[in-house]
């Protein structure tokens, strides 16, 4: 008989930004919920609809239960601010995100949650470059992404090979430190975050493999990369990390008069509010 998986005492959160979903949102948060109910985690999803242009909130809203809240703000703000939204509301003692879509396999979230107790890590990154992920990836892309990161190697020294894949985990401590300090609220968040993270001490931050499928031809990506808008912003923002980092300072405890507080922003700090602790 197989032996029962021991039950992890750690409660996890799970943000899933949602962005004009409204065909695929309801199959991806019960894949989600599925998926997590066979794992031996204790977990809440926290659904944050970035906007409401479309149904996505109200079908979200419909599967609402004591795994699963669902939030929405008026205007679209970018998936960044979705994220760090979700995170403000979130229990964890670890807390992950996972891109709405599933372009993403959901089952990579019990994968990194097992390298976070492995390594003892701060932040563990769903990568694309992992030597065990499994990925239909266009050409275009792959070059594209290795470029990018080789620059944010340079830039800020992050030892990870893969930073934008949309699956990561973080220790609720990290976030803490974190979140208030940040600025990017859409193209560059992930690297911000990241950056910002082992700036003020958080080293341990590993990769893990993932189950990517990106369901999109080679023509929807354009080879002249300099001229896609999404791509430029990225390389701005990215850049105006390194400024804040290296030259503003922005980042230093020093500078906090100067960071911008959203009050809907403020991470809660109670991590057993949701359990009834």
């Amino acid at each position: 008989m197989e032996k029962e998986q021991q039950k992890s005492e750690k409660l996890v959160s799970i943000i899933v930004p949602a962005y004009k979903q409204e065909k695929t949102i309801k199959q991806d948060l019960e894949n989600i919920l599925n998926t997590m109910l066979q794992t031996r985690w204790d977990f809440e999803i926290i659904v944050v609809v970035d906007g409401v242009l479309d149904k996505t909130y109200d079908i979200a809203k419909s599967l609402e239960n004591k795994k699963l809240k669902a939030f929405c703000y008026e205007r679209n703000r970018g998936k960044g601010y979705a994220i760090r939204y979700g995170m403000a509301r979130a229990s964890g003692d670890y807390v992950s995100f996972i891109d709405a879509g599933m372009d993403i396999n959901p089952n990579g979230i019990s994968m990194l949650l097992e390298h976070m107790e492995w390594y003892g890590a701060d932040i563990i990154v769903g990568s694309k470059k992992h030597p065990a992920s499994k990925v239909k990836y266009p050409i275009v892309r792959r070059v594209y992404s290795w470029g990018y990161h080789t620059l944010v190697w340079l830039l800020f020294g992050l030892h990870v090979k893969d930073t934008q894949t949309g699956l990561k985990v973080f220790k609720r401590e990290v976030l803490v430190k974190v979140l208030p300090r940040l600025v990017i609220k859409e193209f560059a968040f992930d690297i911000e975050l990241l950056a910002v993270a082992s700036h003020l001490g958080f080293h341990n931050i590993y990769e893990a493999p993932v189950y990517v499928n990106i369901d999109f031809s080679e023509s929807s990506f354009s080879a002249f990369f300099f001229l896609d808008r999404h791509i430029r912003n990225m390389l701005l923002d990215t850049a105006a990390v390194f400024y804040r980092l290296n030259f503003l300072k922005y980042y230093d405890d020093k500078s906090d008069r100067k960071w911008v507080y959203d009050k809907e922003l403020d991470m809660r700090v109670n991590t057993g509010e949701l359990r009834g602790e």
